[in-house]
């Protein structure tokens, strides 16, 4: 059991980030706010799968106020990411928008800042500070070690917030390495207590991306840092959000559902594995059993993969094999079998 770090509990929408909170799993919007309806249609399909987060970038007025229709029509807490412009973000906490993505230092004067957490403490809507490698401070940007120039960008915006004895904060110190990512992240948990979003910032496309994140993840979640996660990627905001639950199921910190087993196939493969996941992967990912299931594709270790798992499937030609708790309990021809694993998934 991971003995995780005590930071503030601090209230995000309907969820909590920090105080022994689960660790939540969040993603980004990829693409411009265009259409509400889009976007709920987009934001449902996420939903299903997971997200318990989701932030938007919102460069002008006009994707604050179709923001602000969205949060509106929306249970699932929404962050408004904003940069340079401190009238973006008054404006989108008239709205039910659960956080403020934005940095103190680059939105104006100090009376621009006081503005604002004026507001957002009326609101009691949470600001996230997030301090990236790749755009530190001029200042900052010459230092050796670049872990302690994000530690120091982020306790500039800290003595800002703290002068206006605003505390309702969580930090996120991203770099596109991991050794700068996880060093940034020990060093500013050994110092404060805010809650930690954590993630490798531009981590690549899907696999690369996965291992650079999972790398990084695993040695901070191990370390008790991190309070919640995304998992950057050059890819789908629904892959994130798979990446996210896999990794915390896989280190033991959250269960979600179904643990996979699957066949990766070889010469000997006589079912076909991938076909029959492609037809089924969606389907399992909305089972919010503790059950494990075994899709395995040939007789050597198939059967016995699949009789040890709660719900086994293995095949040979055209007949597939359902097992229940070691049992055998339905043979199917390979057309009927996906309705027929559907059947036996509903049944848990």
């Amino acid at each position: 059991m991971v003995d995780r770090r005590k930071t503030r509990n601090v209230a995000v929408g309907r969820i909590f980030i920090g105080g022994g909170a689960p660790i939540s799993v969040q993603t980004m919007w990829k693409r411009p706010l265009n259409s509400v309806q889009d976007a709920l249609d987009g934001m449902h399909r996420l939903e299903d799968i997971g997200c318990e987060l989701l932030r938007f970038s919102v460069p002008d007025m006009e994707s604050a106020e179709i923001l602000g229709q969205i949060a509106s029509q929306s249970e699932l807490p929404l962050v408004a990411d904003i940069h340079f412009d401190h009238r973006l973000a008054l404006r989108c906490l008239d709205f039910p928008v659960a956080k403020i993505r934005i940095n103190p230092g680059n939105i104006g004067g100090m009376g621009k800042v006081e503005e604002l957490i004026r507001k957002a403490s009326a609101k009691a809507v949470p600001l996230r500070i997030g301090v990236n490698a790749g755009s530190l401070p001029k200042a900052l940007r010459q230092e050796k070690n670049v872990a302690e120039a994000m530690v120091k960008a982020a306790e500039e915006e800290l003595s800002i917030l703290e002068k206006l004895n605003f505390h309702q904060v969580i930090f996120s110190l991203k770099a596109s390495h991991i050794d700068t990512t996880i060093e940034a992240n020990l060093l500013f948990s050994q110092a404060y207590d805010y809650p930690l979003h954590v993630g490798v910032t531009e981590a690549g496309p899907l696999v690369q991306g996965t291992v650079k994140n999972t790398l990084a993840l695993s040695r901070l979640l191990e370390n008790g840092v991190g309070d919640t996660i995304r998992v950057s990627l050059s890819d789908s905001p629904e892959n994130e959000i798979m990446a996210g639950r896999s990794i915390l199921q896989s280190l033991g910190i959250r269960n979600f559902g179904v643990d996979l087993i699957s066949c990766p196939t070889c010469g000997r493969t006589v079912f076909d594995v991938t076909g029959f996941l492609d037809k089924v992967h969606r389907y399992m990912e909305r089972i919010n059993k503790n059950i494990t299931v075994a899709i395995m594709g040939c007789p050597v270790n198939g059967p016995g993969e699949a009789k040890r798992a709660d719900l086994g499937v293995t095949g040979s030609e055209n007949q597939v094999i359902f097992f229940k708790k070691g049992k055998i309990i339905r043979r199917e021809s390979a057309d009927d079998a996906i309705e027929a694993f559907r059947e036996e998934l509903e049944k848990f």
